[in-house]
């Protein structure tokens, strides 16, 4: 079974991301800010599903830490926001 580590700090959004991806038979993992994320991450991960905007270490720090660890560099990465410019898409 594929698992699935969500990071998000908003409960209703990791519980309705939890449900969707359970129903469709993945194993999740959730974590509620960017230290614990890092901290619930190893070799089992498959998927991290990343909020941009978390407590105590946001999700670009998050992002960077997990790209610079050869073990997890190459774990597939969907950044989850709510920030709508340009930029923050890019």
């Amino acid at each position: 079974m594929k698992k699935i580590l969500v990071i998000d700090d908003e409960e209703n959004i990791r519980e309705l991301i939890k449900f969707n991806l359970e129903t469709a038979g993945y194993s999740v993992e959730l974590a509620a800010d960017g230290q614990t994320g890092l901290d619930k991450l190893d070799s089992s991960i498959d998927l991290i599903v990343l909020d941009l905007m978390l407590p105590v270490l946001d999700g670009l720090t998050v992002c960077r830490k997990i790209r610079s660890d050869a073990q997890y560099m190459n774990v597939p990465i969907i950044m989850l926001t709510a920030r709508g410019e340009e930029v923050d898409k890019i």
